[in-house]
């Protein structure tokens, strides 16, 4: 997979049109990540000649007509090589070599999933065939290759064993996995700096055997340096990318979506030169099989407790909880099984968490976000939705706070965008370096830097990204909003681009001093550009790596 990375040369500014001379072109355009590439994660499925079954076609008389059919069979030689790549989350790009005598050839391909495409050929032996095909459904497939030899009499078939690169998504009840203070899941001590620990998720709590990626909540505490952790199916070392940036003496959360080694397990890394204490929460997982796709949304404010919206008006009472209506509102639906949020404390009295679970169940022992007195804080959380329609929030501090919640998606049965995830996280940007045609430089204030993620430059097929996005070097408060960019590659370089509506919501909040964390799902717009706001009064350097990408094609 191999991401399409442009990006403007030179910043945007959001509060004037966009100035033709301010923009160049990037000077690394790339192509689209959904139609293949070499992102971490690709797979290659392959099935060689060597499996090939040959037998003689029946014939169609008897006596000697049938025997000389069989004796031609046995000296006539034909073989089929297959390959075959996902180049989008539903679809199969099959590759077929057939090797034979000089003849006309009958192909008959079997998707599996009960359709077939047929087409002649005459054998070259020497020439790749492709064809596509797309599934209505992500899964595993058997695709049969039958090639008929009429001329001489046999018949060839091969079997490629193919699933497709996109998952879809269970929620699962908050539960925790890891606590290496407690020795839950891992040895009762702090992962040692540059070290990591293995976690095992497949078949762990409610989470399948051959799981493909899961959802964890993220936390790193009792850390006495700085430091960073990336999740990983293996450890692959110390790459650039990023999951979660902690301080010394911080405890912060971050969520991750990661993919599942082959044996069932995750890798934390603990990318500092200190130990760290780290836990992890599952709140759902993705399988090749059909369950929940995603749908992404324009950010919808569904709780404001500053200002009675979503629930009462007033701070979240210590260790109190409410609910929150959130099936057949701000666009998520009834029978949504989970919902997609930025989670936002502000105004906290005290030190505290924050835990976001299903409506109608007993408050779980896990924690969504972690705050401290007088600390605003996001986090991102992909929150299961109880029977009753409703999520529940838990203030987990002994005194008051307020509580803000942006609606940024939802999962359903109806939904039939699935997840491609990548073996890590991939960086992409950071300010503080050149890099895709960018000269290194802060976004300066108030204003956003627009990015394209796709290579298709007019017509992007990705209808969501998954970043992990921080932000550093930071001398304010202030806080980032990420939005799908209304604009097209081509309408910058031509200085046609029109300036993008300012955001309201937040993706992540800091204060002077901070490196602040945050994943982010967000709509790529029909152009598959993504632009990122800086809405404080200071510069700002900014970071993000690529995790994945939602597509129904």
């Amino acid at each position: 997979m191999a991401a399409g990375v442009g990006l403007v040369s030179g910043t945007a500014h959001a509060a004037d049109p966009v100035a033709p001379a301010a923009h160049g072109a990037a000077a690394a355009p790339g192509a689209n990540p959904g139609k293949g590439g070499t992102l971490p994660g690709g797979k290659t499925f392959s099935s060689p000649a060597d499996r090939t079954v040959r037998t003689p076609l029946p014939g169609s008389g008897a006596g000697a007509a049938a025997a000389g059919a069989r004796e031609a069979s046995r000296d006539a030689y034909l073989a089929i090589d297959l390959e075959a790549t996902a180049p989008t989350a539903h679809s199969i790009d099959l590759r077929t070599l057939v090797t034979g005598e000089p003849a006309e050839l009958d192909i008959t391909i079997a998707w599996g999933d009960g359709t077939t495409d047929r087409l002649t050929a005459s054998s070259s032996g020497s020439d790749w065939r492709n064809t596509e095909h797309k599934y209505a459904k992500v899964g595993a497939y058997a695709v049969t290759v039958t090639v008929k030899d009429t001329t001489n009499g046999v018949q060839a078939v091969n079997r490629l064993d193919f699933v497709t690169s996109g998952s879809e998504f269970t929620p699962h009840a908050p539960t925790r996995l890891l606590d290496t203070r407690a020795g839950l899941g891992a040895a009762q001590a702090k992962v040692a700096g540059r070290g990591s620990v293995v976690l095992k998720v497949g078949g762990a709590a409610k989470v399948p055997v051959g799981v493909r990626a899961v959802v964890l909540n993220v936390t790193a505490t009792n850390a006495t340096g700085a430091g960073h952790v990336v999740a990983q199916p293996r450890d692959y070392g110390f790459d650039e990318g990023s999951n979660l940036n902690y301080a010394a003496g911080q405890t912060v959360a971050n969520q991750v979506i990661v993919p599942v080694g082959e044996d069932g397990s995750v890798h934390l890394i603990n990318g500092g030169w200190e130990p760290v204490d780290l836990l992890a929460d599952v709140t759902g997982y993705f399988t090749a099989s059909t369950a929940s796709g995603y749908t992404t949304l324009d950010p919808v404010r569904a709780v404001d407790t500053r200002e009675g919206l979503g629930t009462a008006k007033g701070q979240v009472p210590g260790y109190g909880t409410f609910g929150v209506d959130i099936a057949g509102r701000g666009g998520v639906p009834k029978g949504a099984t989970a919902v997609a949020l930025n989670l936002t404390v502000t105004n906290p009295r005290a030190a505290g968490h924050l835990t976001a679970y299903p409506g109608g169940q007993a408050a779980p022992s896990t924690s969504s976000l972690n705050f401290t007195a007088g600390q605003t804080v996001a986090n991102s959380v992909i929150v299961p939705i109880g029977p009753d329609g409703k999520i529940t929030i838990r203030n987990g501090s002994w005194d008051r706070a307020d509580v803000v919640a942006d609606v940024v998606g939802y999962y359903s049965t109806e939904s039939r965008s699935a997840l491609v995830s990548i073996a890590g996280p991939y960086r992409i940007m950071d300010t503080r370096k050149d890099s895709w045609g960018r000269k290194a430089g802060p976004i300066p204030a108030r204003t956003y830097l627009p990015v394209r993620l796709d290579g298709d430059t007019t017509n992007s097929d990705i209808d969501g990204w998954v970043l992990n996005t921080t932000v550093t070097n930071t001398t304010g408060a202030g806080f980032l909003s990420v939005a799908a960019d209304p604009n097209t590659w081509p309408d910058y370089l031509k200085g046609t681009a029109v300036t993008p509506q300012r955001p309201v919501s937040s993706s992540l909040n800091w204060t002077a001093g901070q490196t602040v964390p945050n994943l982010v799902q967000t709509s790529g717009g029909k152009g598959g550009m993504v632009d990122f706001w800086n809405q404080g009064w200071q510069d700002i350097d900014l970071v993000f790596d690529l995790l994945g990408w939602y597509q129904t094609v």
